[in-house]
């Protein structure tokens, strides 16, 4: 029973290894996209480490789950395994289990609430934007609300729309209107919304580990960086830093006290300071580095079965 507890050891290393290791690194805000993409895969690792010592803790302590898991290897694989059964088998499996079935709670429950709220905004769209008397209903994606506060915010789902407010045209000068635009369509196109719910399930399902409320937090600063940078390379770093500013600065984000929005100044200073961005072959060094992270759990798990065999 010792691939379980090297599983186990080893997701327990990456959950508090990895966020420390990530805080010091510069290059972050420099490719959102990548670090988005290198969080995905430490906590896809830590996830398989618990799927996968669950399986194998399940199968040294029941032999139905055995002959399931290990159906078409021969008799020198399993032994290796050394599957004793007993006590902390059964009690790490129903454990491990009872997890996996609280994160999938957590998930469809974050999922139901999103979509609890995209109905009502909807329907307080449709209360505000109305389809007149001989009006056909349209498929037009950008919708204009009478509003005295700038503003605007896109609502995802099967018909997705951009909303926007008329005190947030006035605002808005020249190109500005399409950076904020883009920034809307950037989190629509890379199914953002996702991440945030995913991280959100997690982090609100084990408040007690860290490194699932340091990848929400994450999440949601990332995402709106690489948005922001999406619609600075189609706009320019200062039309979407102008923008940003023109919806933002009535809501006091830039005062000295801290608001909900605390992270704009942040976002605007990147853009009217751009970092170096990586070169191509580091990012594509890091891409590949983080795929190889969930594939260590998976190594870890046959290693005896490749020794039995070889």
């Amino acid at each position: 029973m010792m691939v379980p507890a090297a599983l186990l050891l080893l997701g327990a290393l990456a959950a508090v290894l990895a966020p420390r290791l990530l805080a010091r690194t510069d290059w972050q805000d420099r490719e959102p996209v990548v670090a988005l993409w290198v969080w995905q895969c430490v906590v896809m690792a830590i996830l398989l480490c618990c799927a996968l010592s669950m399986t194998l803790s399940a199968a040294g302590a029941w032999q139905a789950v055995r002959g399931h898991v290990f159906a078409p290897a021969p008799h020198a694989v399993v032994e290796s395994y050394a599957l004793a059964g007993g006590p902390w088998a059964a009690t790490t499996a129903v454990a491990l289990a009872l997890g996996g079935v609280w994160s999938a709670a957590m998930l469809a429950r974050e999922i139901t609430r999103a979509r609890t709220r995209s109905r009502r905004r909807r329907a307080e769209l449709l209360v505000r934007a109305p389809v007149l008397p001989g009006e056909e209903p349209s498929s037009d994606r950008l919708v204009v609300l009478e509003g005295e506060r700038p503003d605007a915010w896109w609502l995802p789902g099967a018909a997705p729309q951009l909303v926007i407010t008329t005190a947030a045209l006035r605002r808005l000068k020249g190109r500005q209107l399409d950076a904020v635009l883009a920034h809307e369509q950037g989190h629509a196109q890379a199914r953002h919304d996702w991440l945030l719910h995913s991280s959100a399930a997690l982090a609100n399902g084990f408040p007690q580990v860290p490194v699932f409320a340091a990848f929400r937090d994450e999440m949601h600063r990332l995402v709106e960086l690489a948005a922001d940078d999406m619609a600075s390379r189609r706009f320019g770093r200062l039309t979407t830093a102008l923008a940003l500013v023109e919806l933002n600065e009535d809501r006091g984000v830039f005062g000295p006290c801290p608001t909900p929005q605390a992270h704009v100044p942040q976002r605007v200073h990147r853009l009217l300071t751009p970092p170096d961005r990586l070169p191509a072959a580091r990012r594509l060094r890091l891409t590949a580095t983080a795929a190889l992270v969930p594939v260590i759990p998976v190594l870890v798990t046959f290693v005896p079965g490749l020794r039995a065999l070889g």
